[in-house]
C-alpha cells in the first residue's frame, strides 16, 4: 500500500463513520449526560447510503491495490529496499481498518445495546380514568439509536408507564398517568432530545 492508498484508506474510515454519525451521537449523548445534543447529525441521514457506498467502493479498491499480483518491476523493487515496510502499509492495518469500518457501517443495527433496560418502576395507579395513550409525531429520529434515546429520557419523567419510539413512524406513543406527569411535560422531555414533537393524538 503507498501514500495513495493510504490516503483512500483513511477516507474510507472518514465515510464510515460520517455514515453513521447521525446513530453514533445519541449514544455519546446517552454517555455524556448531554441528550440535547442527539440529534445533532440527524441532517445527515439522507446521505447514508451514498457514504456507505463510498467507504465499500475505497476499501475495496485498496484490497484490490493490496492483493493484486505485482509486475516484475514491483518485484526488483522490492528486492532493492529490504527494509521492513511501515504497519500503515500491511494487510493487517488494512484488515483492521475494514473490520472498523464495517463496525462503524453496522452500527445502527446493534446501538441500542447501549442503552439501559427500558424496564419502569410499577406505577400506582389511583384512578384509572387518569390513564392515557398519547401518540406523538415527533420530527428528526433516523434509527433505533435515536428512538432508544428518546425512550430513555421519557422514561425518568415519574407518572409515565410506556414509552415505545418509532423511527420508521417517526412517533412516540407513551402512556402515562395524567395526575402525575403532564402533556407538556412529556413533550419538554422529547424536545430536549433535540427531536421535535410537532403534532399528537
Amino acid at each position: 500500500m503507498n501514500k495513495k492508498t493510504n490516503r483512500l484508506v483513511g477516507a474510507g474510515v472518514l465515510s464510515a463513520v460520517a455514515a453513521s454519525l447521525c446513530c453514533i451521537t445519541p449514544v455519546l449523548a446517552l454517555i455524556s449526560g448531554a441528550s440535547g445534543v442527539a440529534s445533532t447529525f440527524s441532517w445527515m441521514e439522507p446521505a447514508r447510503p451514498y457514504l456507505i457506498g463510498i467507504t465499500v467502493f475505497v476499501l475495496a479498491f485498496a484490497w484490490y491495490q493490496k492483493l493484486k499480483p505485482r509486475t516484475a518491476e514491483e518485484i526488483q523493487c522490492d528486492c532493492e529496499e529490504d527494509e521492513e515496510k511501515p504497519f500503515m502499509q500491511t494487510k493487517t492495518f488494512l484488515g483492521i481498518v475494514t473490520i472498523f469500518a464495517t463496525l462503524m457501517l453496522t452500527f445502527p443495527n446493534y446501538a441500542h445495546i447501549f442503552y439501559p433496560p427500558n424496564d419502569k418502576k410499577e406505577v400506582v395507579i389511583l384512578n384509572e380514568l387518569d390513564i392515557q395513550l398519547v401518540t406523538f409525531d415527533v420530527k428528526g429520529m433516523t434509527c433505533n439509536s435515536c428512538a432508544s434515546q428518546l425512550e430513555n429520557d421519557v422514561n425518568k419523567l415519574s407518572g409515565i408507564i410506556s414509552v415505545y419510539a418509532s423511527y420508521e413512524e417517526a412517533t412516540a406513543k407513551v402512556e402515562f398517568d395524567q395526575s402525575k406527569v403532564s402533556l407538556t411535560q412529556i413533550e419538554e422531555a422529547i424536545n430536549g432530545t433535540g427531536y421535535k414533537v410537532v403534532g399528537k393524538k
